[in-house]
């Protein structure tokens, strides 16, 4: 019997078939982009955590990679008769193992005992993680660890990093002590009925649904989809599936395709999507797109953001996750139909914030609509600007006050049956203005990607023709952004005759 990883038994949690694969055909497993940043994110995370919980530094790190199981489950023995913080830890009972972030010794009723600390970079204690401690807890009870209690560190968002690499306070715990230790039945049935998806030789028979993306996205997503027959019409194009009786059709009942939800389930936007959709027909109410757009006159302004964030802060001044935008492209409309472009990009690695807000104050000038796409981004972005920096917040509010959003336009007045039930620019600007691709753009196509170019740029070991080149990339992707906002205006507002 082989010993199952905690991170096997939570895989085991979301699908049998996962657990499955993921010791037998792990070659299929294909990590997002986002997943591969989350562990990236955890890392980083695990390391400042070694700092504050080890402040003088005498702390132990094994690392099983280097040393191999065997050794590193031997040191953690060995170590867990003294009393310095350990970290990563290894044990192994009752036919499963794992390692812990943090351990922390203690005294009570005269004799050492230990304390585990989880560590997370979410903001918040999940049911997954409760899953996690729990395994955590019953694997190290069983090896004989005198584990007094177990908590989970998280993020705290509302923290404000003071500079100076004090990151005191960064992480708050919740102590989960009497949840862990109450599940130990629980997790034993979880070991063995992962045991007996471990010992089978056929990969198990499991269709592809709603816990293929919960709690996380399975890297195998892609390989089951592929075993199986797909809609041709996926309900999954459905925009916002959030009433009970759609739910339980497609989740409980299994209808995946569009041809067979009654259109008395679905709101008026939903049935738009599933009658074009079927129709192969374009849906535009270019009279009340026209009309709602000719309420604001010329000049205007198409803007969008490019932002940043870090799970650890590294400007003073900034929370957790805050978005920090870094750069933004301005395109301005005359009266007369001349288009000028500004743009602003900071790759310095200092906070742009405050040279980026002067800028898009700049830039924006004082009259005139702002048009954006999806404006609840944006203008979240200038407000907290205004709070960082109240000498300018005036000036930016008012920019905010002038925002309009395309958006809201195409979501009322049009439809592509290429869209697929979505309203991105990315999918609803194919349809109105062929000419314009983001998969033509070098390096950059999406915000995804311009976060990941900017930690490129802004890395010290990032040679300067690099660096160069990512800002090139990044310009044009956001210009794009913006110019397809103009050409997406110009389309619903009826304004043919401008040459742009």
């Amino acid at each position: 019997m082989r010993a199952l990883s905690k991170s096997k038994l939570l895989a085991f949690r979301q699908c049998p078939k996962r657990l499955w694969l993921e010791i037998y055909r792990r070659e299929l497993r294909l990590d997002s982009a986002a997943t591969q940043a989350s562990f990236d994110v955890g890392h980083q995370v695990g390391d400042i955590a070694r700092q504050l919980y080890d402040p003088k530094g005498k702390g132990i790190l094994i690392d099983p990679q280097s040393e191999g199981f065997e050794v590193a489950f031997a040191r953690s023995a060995e170590l867990l008769n003294t009393s310095q913080p350990i970290f990563e830890a290894g044990f192994t009972a009752g036919g499963a193992l794992a390692f812990a972030d943090v351990m922390l010794p203690a005294r009570k009723g005269g004799r050492r005992v230990w304390k585990m600390i989880e560590v997370k970079s979410s903001t918040e204690v999940k049911d997954y993680h409760r899953d996690d401690t729990a395994v955590q807890a019953y694997v190290a009870r069983s090896s004989g660890v005198p584990l007094a209690s177990i908590a989970l560190a998280h993020i705290d968002s509302s923290w404000v990093y003071p500079g100076d690499d004090d990151y005191q306070g960064l992480l708050v715990e919740e102590d989960l002590t009497d949840d862990a230790f109450n599940r130990e039945e629980e997790v034993k049935v979880w070991i063995t009925e992962a045991q007996q998806i471990a010992s089978k030789r056929t990969e198990p028979s499991i269709s592809t649904g709603k816990h293929c993306k919960d709690p996380y996205e399975c890297g195998f997503l892609g390989y089951c989809q592929s075993q199986e027959p797909q809609a041709q019409y996926p309900v999954s194009w459905l925009p916002r599936i959030q009433t009970k009786a759609l739910k339980k059709l497609i989740e409980e009942e299994g209808v995946d395709d569009l041809r067979n939800i009654p259109d008395d389930l679905l709101n008026e936007r939903q049935r738009r999507v599933k009658a074009h959709t079927l129709s192969g027909e374009v849906f535009f109410d270019g009279v009340n797109a026209a009309t709602v757009l000719a309420q604001h006159k010329l000049p205007a302004c198409f803007l969008d953001f490019e932002t940043i964030q870090f799970a650890v802060p590294i400007w003073k001044g900034t929370r957790p996750y805050q978005q920090i935008p870094f750069q933004f492209s301005a395109h301005s409309l005359s009266r007369t139909g001349k288009l000028e472009h500004h743009s602003f990009i900071d790759l310095s690695g200092r906070d742009p914030s405050k040279t980026f807000a002067e800028s898009l104050i700049a830039a924006c000038g004082d009259r005139g609509p702002v048009f954006v796409y999806n404006a609840g981004f944006e203008m979240a972005r200038i407000k907290e600007l205004g709070e960082r920096f109240p000498k300018l917040e005036p000036s930016l509010l008012a920019i905010n006050e002038r925002v309009v959003d395309l958006l809201r336009v195409a979501e009322q007045c049009y439809y592509h049956p290429s869209q697929q039930g979505s309203w991105s620019i990315k999918k609803v600007l194919p349809a109105v203005a062929p000419d314009l691709r983001y998969e033509a753009l070098d390096g950059v196509q999406n915000g995804g990607m311009a976060m990941d170019a900017f930690r490129e740029a802004v890395s010290a070991s990032t040679a300067k023709t690099r660096k160069a080149e990512i800002e090139q990339q990044l310009l044009d992707y956001c210009c794009l952004d913006t110019f397809a906002m103009v050409r997406l205006w110009k389309f619903f507002s009826g304004r043919s005759e401008l040459e742009i």
